[in-house]
């Protein structure tokens, strides 16, 4: 770092302080939120590292595809080719997950509760 620049930093952040430049932030006074609580805390610092850099691990982007494909799926409109196009990939999502994951004799029981919850969604 450059020399003196953290004293111009600090003095600079009193000097706001003393304004009352950061009494009115969003989220003051209410507890911090962490991303990364269920990340244990010896890789949490390489997760942030990652997660900073654009890189997700293959299970959760697929999380994240999933998710998008339901809210495509709620969107579409009842017999339309979009519709039956969005229900196949999330099939296949949902397969691929599971594959990641090891959960083949778990993967007929996952998929079932999860067709459940979208029919219910949709209803």
């Amino acid at each position: 770092m450059i020399p003196g620049f953290e004293k111009i930093v600090e003095e600079r952040i009193k000097k706001a302080q003393e304004e009352g430049e950061f009494d009115n932030l969003e989220g003051t006074h209410k507890p911090l939120k962490f991303e990364d609580q269920h990340v244990p805390e010896e890789f949490r610092l390489a997760h942030k590292i990652l997660k900073n850099s654009g890189f997700l691990p293959p299970e959760v982007e697929l999380r994240k595809n999933i998710r998008e494909a339901e809210d495509l799926l709620e969107a579409a409109e009842i017999d339309s080719p979009e519709r039956l196009k969005t229900q196949k990939k999330l099939s296949y999502l949902i397969t691929k997950l599971n594959t990641i994951r090891g959960d083949r004799c778990c993967s007929s029981l996952y998929s079932e509760e999860y067709r459940e919850s979208i029919i219910k969604k949709m209803s």
